[in-house]
C-alpha cells in the first residue's frame, strides 16, 4: 500500500514534471488541415455521405460547407443528420457559405430571407463563421450601395453573434475595381463593425487582384480568422492549381497568421485539370509537408 510520504514524494516530482514540462502534461491541441466542399461539388451532389468519406480518407479534417441557401438542408440533410455523418467521418464543419440574398428575394436561407433559421440550423451542426461567399452583379453598383450591403452584414453579424456564430464575407478580385479612388473592399472594411463582420480572405483572389495579403493583415490585424488557401499557376491565364504547384508564397503568407486572426483554413480549387480528389490530394500533401496548419 503507498505510504503517505511516498505519495506525497510522487505529487512532488508529478508538480516539478509539469513545471519544467508543461507542454509534455497538457492535451495536444488537434491540428486543423480543411477543404472547401465546392471542391468536390459535383460529387457532393451524387453521394455526400460517400464523399465526406473520401475527403476524410484524404487526410482532412475540417471541411467548409457551399449548400445550404435555397434549399435550407446541408447536402440533402437536416442538421442533427449531417452533423452525425460529419462525426462518423471524423469531421468537422466549423464554416459554412451562404448567400446575401438581395439579388434573389424569393430565395430563403441568406443573409436579408429567413436568416434566423439558417443561424439556428448553423448552430445545430456546429458552425463557428456563416461567410456571405460572393456579390451578384446586381449587389454590387456603387461605393454607396456597398454601405448599404456593409449595413445589412452588420444586421446578420448581430443575429448570428447571439447564437455564438462569427459572420464573415468572402472576396473575390471585383472587391478591387477601384471607384473614385477606393476600392469597394475598404469600404466593406470599414463600414462593418469589426466584431460583427470578420473576413475570410481568398489568397488567389487577393494575388489576382494585385493585393498584398500581409500589408492588409498588418493593417486590419485579427480581422481575417478564415483563409482560402488556394494556388495560381504560372502561365498568363493565372489558373487554379494545386497548392505547392503555383507561384503563391504560401509559407511567407502562413509566417503572418498570428497577425491576421487565422482560426482555420480550407483548401479551395475552383476548378480542376481531372479527378478533383488527385488534386486535393496533392494540395493536401504540400499543406502538411509544410506543417500549415491552425
Amino acid at each position: 500500500m503507498t505510504s503517505r510520504r511516498s505519495f506525497l514524494k510522487s505529487s512532488a516530482m508529478l508538480s516539478a514534471g509539469l513545471l519544467m514540462a508543461p507542454e509534455l502534461f497538457a492535451a495536444k491541441k488537434k491540428k486543423y488541415i480543411g477543404v472547401q466542399l465546392y471542391t468536390v461539388r459535383d460529387a457532393m451532389a451524387k453521394d455526400p455521405v460517400g464523399t465526406l468519406g473520401k475527403v476524410a480518407k484524404v487526410g482532412f479534417n475540417s471541411v467548409e460547407g457551399a449548400t445550404y441557401t435555397g434549399t435550407q438542408k446541408f447536402y440533402g440533410m437536416e442538421p442533427a443528420e449531417f452533423k452525425k455523418v460529419l462525426g462518423d467521418n471524423g469531421l468537422i464543419m466549423p464554416s459554412g457559405h451562404f448567400m446575401l440574398g438581395e439579388g434573389m428575394p424569393d430565395t430563403k436561407g441568406t443573409i436579408v430571407n429567413d436568416w434566423q433559421k439558417a443561424v439556428d440550423d448553423a448552430a445545430a451542426v456546429g458552425l463557428k463563421y456563416m461567410v456571405c461567399a460572393y456579390l451578384l452583379d446586381s449587389e454590387r453598383g456603387t461605393l454607396d450601395h456597398y454601405k448599404e450591403t456593409a449595413e445589412k452584414l452588420n444586421k446578420g453579424g448581430e443575429i448570428a453573434k447571439k447564437a455564438g456564430i462569427q459572420l464573415c464575407y468572402h472576396n473575390h478580385d471585383f472587391e478591387f475595381a477601384s471607384q473614385d479612388g477606393k476600392y469597394p473592399y475598404d469600404v466593406l472594411l470599414d463600414s462593418t463593425d469589426a466584431d460583427l463582420v470578420k473576413m475570410e480572405m481568398d489568397i488567389y483572389w487577393m494575388y489576382r487582384a494585385k493585393q498584398d495579403p500581409i500589408a492588409m493583415f498588418e493593417k486590419h490585424p485579427g480581422r481575417f480568422p478564415l483563409w482560402h488557401v488556394k494556388d495560381m499557376d504560372n502561365t498568363p491565364k493565372q489558373m487554379f492549381t494545386e497548392v505547392g504547384n503555383g507561384v503563391i508564397p504560401f509559407k511567407k503568407i502562413f509566417a503572418h497568421a498570428k497577425t491576421a486572426g487565422l482560426k482555420y483554413f480550407f483548401n479551395e480549387q475552383d476548378i480542376c485539370p481531372g479527378d478533383p480528389f488527385v488534386s486535393i490530394t496533392k494540395s493536401y500533401n504540400y499543406i502538411k509537408a509544410n506543417h500549415f496548419h491552425v
